[in-house]
């Protein structure tokens, strides 16, 4: 089907061809188009049809080849996964927003234009912030919730994720890695070996990967953490959805004591710390969290 031609279907039409083109692994799903208010969003969709969607919500300055293919691969083959680019990044059109308002407002809107009616949200880092938001805003729409690397509005030091990164982004430069090794995971033999792991798994899509995240976008997201940092505290507790928080005992981008918050202030919610973990606690531990996180999407 053309680009044209997936415009213009309704979204009734898009929640059918959801169904029927469900690729069998995340490094071989295609990248797909639609139109949102005049803006193209770009998704990738695999999975087990049927039930709620697990809708994926990803890190800052993420693009689709920045979902782990471990963990995607996991949760689909019990679930319909579907994983996203926010506005302005990756293939998708527009200006990246100076908010997690927007953000939140957009996948709304995303999910709608699906055709889908109810979702499960996986937010990692940035995208727990949005999947926060989107709960409040529209509970209706939101079956069970998982926050993995995040933390609530208002969260003590999120204003200061910049001045944190951008040392370790600069290391990155110097030694020729991914910044991510250091932003993600500990200095630890098991950090380090989990970090390389885990790029080597970002590169197993060789054909039509996304494009990569512009310098504006990257800032004007950074722009929009900054703000939920010095956002009011949001009243976690009218959170009545189940609810499952993951993290590393040592991250260092999201204090992995606000895990800890939202666990208290969310009524019941479960909480998973991994050992000598950073904020990529979700990867190192891939096959852990996916077996748990399947577990609370099913009971």
């Amino acid at each position: 089907m053309t680009f044209e031609a997936l415009l213009a279907t309704s979204p009734a039409e898009h929640a059918v061809l959801a169904r029927a083109d469900v690729s069998a692994s995340f490094a071989g799903a295609r990248n797909r188009l639609v139109d949102v208010a005049g803006t193209t969003f770009a998704f990738r969709e695999l999975g087990m049809a049927g039930g709620a969607p697990l809708v994926l919500l990803n890190h800052w300055g993420a693009v689709l080849d920045n979902f782990d293919p471990r963990v995607v691969d996991g949760l689909a083959r019990e679930r319909r996964v579907i994983a996203i680019d926010y506005r302005g990044i990756g293939l998708s059109g527009g200006k990246a927003p100076l908010t997690v308002d927007e953000m939140a407002n957009d996948t709304i809107a995303l999910i709608a234009a699906l055709g889908i009616g109810q979702v499960d949200l996986l937010g990692f880092s940035l995208g727990g912030f949005v999947a926060q938001d989107i709960a409040l805003k529209a509970p209706q729409l939101v079956r069970k919730l998982i926050l993995a690397g995040t933390g609530p509005a208002g969260g003590r030091g999120i204003d200061q994720v910049g001045a944190i990164s951008w040392p370790l982004v600069l290391k990155g430069l110097l030694t020729l890695r991914d910044p991510k090794t250091y932003l993600f995971f500990t200095s630890t033999t098991n950090g380090r070996r989990a970090a390389r792991d885990f790029l080597a798994r970002l590169r197993e899509r060789q054909r039509d990967r996304d494009k990569g995240p512009t310098l504006r976008a990257f800032v004007r997201q950074l722009m929009a953490i900054h703000a939920w940092g010095r956002h009011a505290p949001q009243e976690l507790d009218r959170l009545r959805m189940p609810v499952l928080i993951a993290n590393g005992d040592n991250d260092i981008m999201v204090r992995t004591a606000l895990s800890h918050d939202m666990a208290r202030r969310i009524p019941g919610a479960q909480l998973i710390i991994y050992p000598d973990a950073g904020h990529g606690g979700i990867f190192q531990h891939h096959a852990d969290f996916v077996r748990k996180a399947l577990t609370f999407l099913a009971q």
